[in-house]
Protein backbone atom coordinates (compact mmCIF):
# COMPACT_ATOMS: atom_id res chain seq x y z
CA UNK A 1 0.00 0.00 0.00
CA UNK A 2 2.68 1.93 0.94
CA UNK A 3 4.49 1.80 -2.26
CA UNK A 4 1.51 2.65 -4.17
CA UNK A 5 1.11 5.93 -2.52
CA UNK A 6 4.54 6.59 -2.91
CA UNK A 7 4.42 5.74 -7.05
CA UNK A 8 1.15 8.38 -6.89
CA UNK A 9 2.60 11.32 -5.41
CA UNK A 10 4.47 12.84 -8.49
CA UNK A 11 1.58 12.56 -10.62
CA UNK A 12 -0.03 16.68 -10.90
CA UNK A 13 -3.64 16.55 -11.38
CA UNK A 14 -4.71 19.43 -9.91
CA UNK A 15 -2.03 21.71 -11.98
CA UNK A 16 -3.98 24.59 -14.19
CA UNK A 17 -4.05 24.34 -17.71
CA UNK A 18 -1.83 26.24 -20.11
CA UNK A 19 -4.76 27.92 -21.63
CA UNK A 20 -5.71 29.09 -17.93
CA UNK A 21 -1.95 30.21 -17.16
CA UNK A 22 -2.48 32.07 -20.75
CA UNK A 23 -5.45 33.66 -19.59
CA UNK A 24 -4.12 34.70 -16.59
CA UNK A 25 -1.73 36.32 -18.00
CA UNK A 26 -3.15 38.37 -20.52
CA UNK A 27 -5.83 39.60 -17.70
CA UNK A 28 -2.91 40.82 -16.07
CA UNK A 29 -1.47 42.63 -19.01
CA UNK A 30 -4.95 43.99 -20.04
CA UNK A 31 -4.84 45.41 -16.30
CA UNK A 32 -1.38 47.02 -17.04
CA UNK A 33 -2.74 48.52 -20.78
CA UNK A 34 -5.80 49.94 -18.76
CA UNK A 35 -3.55 51.66 -16.20
CA UNK A 36 -1.21 53.26 -18.41
CA UNK A 37 -4.17 54.11 -20.90
CA UNK A 38 -5.74 56.28 -17.64
CA UNK A 39 -2.45 57.67 -17.09
CA UNK A 40 -2.36 58.48 -20.69
CA UNK A 41 -5.63 60.09 -20.55
CA UNK A 42 -5.01 62.09 -17.28
CA UNK A 43 -1.62 63.37 -19.04
CA UNK A 44 -3.93 64.32 -22.44
CA UNK A 45 -6.32 65.83 -19.83
CA UNK A 46 -3.69 68.18 -17.83
CA UNK A 47 -1.68 69.09 -21.37
CA UNK A 48 -5.24 70.15 -22.66
CA UNK A 49 -5.67 72.73 -19.49
CA UNK A 50 -2.34 73.77 -19.77
CA UNK A 51 -2.51 74.67 -23.41
CA UNK A 52 -3.76 78.26 -22.94
CA UNK A 53 -5.17 78.22 -25.96
CA UNK A 54 -1.72 77.44 -27.74
CA UNK A 55 -2.57 75.48 -31.01
CA UNK A 56 0.34 73.18 -31.27
CA UNK A 57 -0.31 71.70 -27.17
CA UNK A 58 -4.01 71.52 -27.92
CA UNK A 59 -3.42 69.29 -31.39
CA UNK A 60 -0.74 67.20 -28.53
CA UNK A 61 -3.52 67.08 -26.24
CA UNK A 62 -5.67 65.32 -28.40
CA UNK A 63 -3.49 63.56 -29.90
CA UNK A 64 -2.48 61.77 -26.95
CA UNK A 65 -6.21 61.46 -26.01
CA UNK A 66 -7.11 59.60 -29.04
CA UNK A 67 -4.21 57.61 -28.85
CA UNK A 68 -5.16 56.70 -25.32
CA UNK A 69 -8.58 55.52 -26.36
CA UNK A 70 -7.99 53.50 -29.45
CA UNK A 71 -5.13 51.49 -27.34
CA UNK A 72 -8.07 50.61 -24.71
CA UNK A 73 -10.29 49.74 -27.70
CA UNK A 74 -7.58 47.54 -29.19
CA UNK A 75 -6.71 45.77 -26.10
CA UNK A 76 -10.57 45.12 -25.09
CA UNK A 77 -10.81 43.95 -28.77
CA UNK A 78 -7.53 41.93 -28.46
CA UNK A 79 -8.91 39.87 -25.19
CA UNK A 80 -12.38 39.32 -26.67
CA UNK A 81 -10.33 37.61 -29.81
CA UNK A 82 -8.22 35.59 -27.20
CA UNK A 83 -10.81 34.76 -25.32
CA UNK A 84 -12.83 33.26 -28.27
CA UNK A 85 -9.82 31.50 -29.49
CA UNK A 86 -9.60 30.16 -26.13
CA UNK A 87 -13.02 28.88 -26.14
CA UNK A 88 -13.06 27.34 -29.33
CA UNK A 89 -9.45 25.38 -28.87
CA UNK A 90 -11.19 24.01 -25.25
CA UNK A 91 -14.25 22.41 -27.05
Amino acid sequence: MNIINTAHAGVITDAPSVSHIGMNVLNFLLSVTEIIAILALVIAGILYLASAGDEKRLRLAKTAATYAVLGIVFAIGGMILIKLIGQFFQG
